[in-house]
């Protein structure tokens, strides 16, 4: 009988070792489950001891028990991709369905311009049947009796103490906002460049040939209407130009709905013109379909507005008929349709910032645009999409992101009521000085009023200035890459010094005199990298032996917008504040920086911005020969005209008994970097970049399409092999050629009694140096090779200059920007000219990368 049972369980046991599948009782699934939530992928000895340690798997042998953690992790892998795959199709689908919706408007305004179009030529063609004045006469006569058919509907008094006059408004505003949003009220032309797509921004369009400026866009947004109508009414947290927004009263409507009366606030972009301000009416509503609608626009004083003159360093502005349409989506999400409509009074401005104010596109990126862009952000983060490193929550990113752009935006507007005052010129009037002495603007900071009675506020220095020909993006990646170019060390460390208890005292502007290096830590980004928060640690040096305590790293707190060159009508900004190492999430902000708006003409604006994808280093130079070869993207940019306003803005605390001293340095200071951003802007602007004009460059020094001609001959001279695929291209395409090359070439001076530094570089080895064609020329050889480069080059370099080239090893270099770079092999070879004589020496570094 034992025999017997044995045989039994031996016969089971091969079975079950010969046997591809086993079925697992509940409890054995349960207690696998309990171990995979909290290890997907165990060990073997995890395996082997959770069979130990759970007796009912004791009858699974480890290899059945691998087998399920795979068929586990692959289901799991497969209900994910499912379930992604059911999301897209919900994306595509209601995508689908709002391109129909907006293939049937714009059929819609294809008939009614049609219509016009044959209306126009009928009047054109009965026109010299009739004497001029006869015509004028009939056209008004008819105006007259279609008003006599179609008589305006007559409204209750509208005033603020009438709810049924402000209704009436309501719904009048109701059905113009519509007619805007799905109609075919406004003219409105697709901006370049935003496709649609479930995972793009939506289909934004401007404005044309319409009253004031306006902007729309229609996209798909993973989130309930409920919440997209209560992120949108919080205007200050994604509009950026908002000061303040208060409800002064709310009125519940019998439909459900609500009304709103609201005073708002926006801040002036420039110091050369004033702020903006609108008395509102907000309708809050729902439709038959189960549509959220809110639609805003001005009041008047004939429909419940103030009769009075708006505040002082405000020009009253007026909003029309705009808002937000959420329709909610089949399986979740909703479809959300925004309008921006404002007159903001241009006329009131100078002549040459108009355009700033009759820009539909300019619109578009800073509110509606925004607004997408902002609720795109939330639905992402709620969703667990985005994974922000730091341990940072990202509403407090955003918050950072928020008070920088606040607080720089109080710099330039200098408002009476934050306690600004100007404080009197040295006769020039350049830069404008203000400071505020109200403790609440630096309120957070380590300062204590009580045992600091010294303390005397915040001083702004700020200033603005006409760009001729400069691209905005252009000229803020140069600032944000190349801050030794303008920023002075001993103002930053001024600067860092007002998160101390007391700061030290004032050093001397030695504007670009003392050099640093600066690293920049990414912290965070935006969805469709638009804006970038981000961490710049400055290397510390000492100013003299006795300051050596003073030599420490210092921390800035960045934010950079606008930087993308195909991006039309937006404005680049780079805004900084000091930051100790801490780093509290409620640490002081005390914000400076930059703004470049770009000031395009009403025609201007009509046409196609530079959609030419160029490179900060000027990359562009290269691809404008003597031939006048266009850039890639078709823009040529010895054409590219248009200007620019730039506006700085400083921001230093002072004590009381200092701040004359304060005051004249900030002064000097801002000057100082307004000299820098010109020189910077001249060697940029990508007018210098035509046939006759390149970069910065030595004397003596050739074109570049007879430089490349230089390089590639002397290579093939030298090494006998082809640096280039074709030997026959000649002029433009040898030079693209060599620009794109995918190793780093670069070529540095042949002196004697000087080190060596760099003439030129392609695009690679501009990437490897992270630098630009300005800033390479002032870079040394000698300080990129590491000690063993630097031995290697001097051993070699007899060789080079007696057979012409070498070989060197691979090896270790350094960026400009401070980071380590490898390369597998090197080439040395020398460039000559049409009469072979040394031009100068060449290098390949081959393939390189950041270490």
């Amino acid at each position: 009988m034992a025999l017997t049972m044995h045989n039994k369980e031996f016969a089971n046991k091969q079975i079950m070792d010969s046997s591809k599948y086993v079925r697992y009782t509940p409890e054995q699934v349960e207690a696998l489950e309990r171990v995979y939530s909290e290890c997907p992928k165990p060990s073997s000895l995890r395996r082997q001891q959770l069979i130990r340690e759970c007796p009912i798997l004791s009858n699974i042998e480890p290899k059945q028990i691998k087998v399920w953690f795979q068929n586990r992790r692959c289901r799991e892998k497969q209900r994910k991709e499912a379930s992604r795959l059911q999301t897209v199709n919900r994306k595509l689908s209601a995508m689908n369905k709002l391109l129909m919706e907006e293939n049937d408007r714009l059929q819609k305004q294809v008939s009614h311009l049609v219509y016009e179009n044959g209306y126009m030529r009928q009047q054109l063609h009965s026109a010299p049947a009739t004497t001029t004045d006869n015509s004028c006469e009939s056209v008004v006569m008819s105006g007259q009796h279609q008003q006599q058919q179609n008589p305006t509907p007559q409204h209750p008094q509208r005033d603020a103490s009438n709810p049924a006059g402000l209704l009436a408004v309501a719904e009048e505003t109701l059905a113009e906002f519509l007619s805007k949003a799905t109609g075919t009220a406004v003219d409105w032309v697709q901006m370049i460049g935003m496709k649609p797509g479930p995972d793009s921004i939506g289909i934004v369009a401007v404005s044309r040939n319409c009253s004031g400026v306006a902007a729309r866009a229609c996209g798909l947004v993973s989130l309930d209407p409920t919440k997209i109508a209560e992120i949108l009414k919080d205007c200050p947290s994604w509009f950026r130009d908002c000061r303040c927004l208060d409800v002064l009263s709310v009125i519940p409507t019998g439909n459900g709905g609500t009304i709103e009366l609201i005073y708002m606030q926006t801040y002036a972009p420039t110091t050369l013109a004033a702020a903006r301000d609108f008395w509102l009416l907000r309708y809050s509503t729902s439709l038959e379909d189960g549509s959220l609608v809110v639609c805003e626009r001005s009041l008047t004083s004939s429909t419940g507005g103030p009769t009075g003159p708006p505040p002082s360093s405000f020009v009253r502005a007026e909003m029309l008929a705009s808002g937000f349409l959420i329709r909610p989506c089949e399986g979740g999400g909703s479809i959300i349709h925004i309008v921006d409509h404002v007159d903001l009074d241009a006329w009131s401005v100078p002549e040459v910032l108009r355009p700033l104010y009759e820009s539909s596109k300019i619109l578009a990126q800073k509110m509606t645009m925004a607004a997408m862009r902002h609720i795109r952000q939330i639905a992402q983060e709620t969703s667990g999409e985005i994974q922000y490193g730091g341990g940072r929550q990202p509403a407090v990113l955003r918050t950072f992101s928020q008070r920088l752009s606040r607080g720089f935006n109080d710099a330039i507007n200098g408002f009476l009521d934050d306690g600004w005052s100007l404080l009197s010129s040295d006769g020039g009037e350049d830069v404008t000085i203000a400071i505020n002495s109200s403790p609440n603007k630096f309120l957070g900071s380590q300062y204590n009023w009580s045992m600091l009675p010294a303390f005397g506020g915040v001083l702004c220095a700020k200033a603005s200035m006409l760009l001729q020909n400069v691209p905005p993006a252009l000229l803020v990646r140069f600032l944000r890459e190349h801050r030794s170019e303008w920023a002075d060390y001993g103002v930053d460390a001024y600067s860092a010094a007002c998160l101390k208890a007391s700061p030290y005292a004032v050093p001397c502007a030695r504007p670009g005199g003392f050099p640093s290096s600066h690293v920049i830590l990414p912290l965070a980004h935006t969805v469709e990298h638009e804006e970038f928060l981000e961490v710049v640690r400055l290397e510390g040096h000492a100013f003299s032996p006795e300051d050596v305590a003073l030599a420490r790293d210092m921390y800035l707190l960045q934010l950079c917008s606008g930087i993308d060159e195909n991006t039309v009508g937006a404005c680049a900004q780079l805004v900084f504040a000091p930051i100790d190492e801490s780093f509290a999430d409620d640490a002081p902000l005390l914000a400076s920086g930059f703004r470049v708006i770009p000031l395009d003409s009403k025609a201007a604006m009509q046409q196609d911005g530079p959609a030419a994808s160029r490179t900060l280093d000027l990359a562009s130079a290269l691809e404008v020969g003597s031939g006048g070869a266009r850039p890639a993207g078709g823009t040529e940019l010895s054409n590219y005209n248009s200007r620019s306003v730039l506006t700085i803005a400083f921001q230093f605390t002072f004590e009381n008994h200092m701040r004359d001293n304060v005051a004249a340095m900030a002064r000097q200071y801002v000057r100082s970097v307004v000299g820098s951003v010109q020189r910077v802007a001249m060697a940029i602007s990508p007018s210098r970049l035509g046939p006759h004009a390149g970069p910065k460059v030595l004397p003596g020094s050739p074109e570049a399409l007879t430089l490349a001609r230089w390089i590639s001959r002397s290579y093939r001279i030298h090494t006998g092999g082809e640096l280039l695929r074709a030997d026959s291209l000649t002029g433009d395409a040898l030079l693209k050629q060599l620009w794109h090359h995918s190793d780093a070439i670069m070529c540095c001076s042949l002196k004697t009694n000087a080190s060596p530094v760099f003439t030129f570089a392609n695009q690679a080895g501009l990437d490897m140096l992270e630098t630009t064609l300005v800033a390479l020329q002032d870079i040394m050889l000698d300080k990129i090779l590491d000690e063993a480069g630097r031995k290697i080059l001097c051993t070699e370099f007899a060789k080079i200059m007696q057979q012409g080239f070498a070989y060197l090893p691979g090896g270790m270099c350094v960026s400009s920007m401070g980071r380590a770079v490898s390369y597998e092999q090197a080439v040395a070879w020398k460039v000559l000219d049409d009469d072979d004589s040394n031009h100068c020496l060449a290098f390949m570094f081959m393939n390189w990368s950041f270490v």
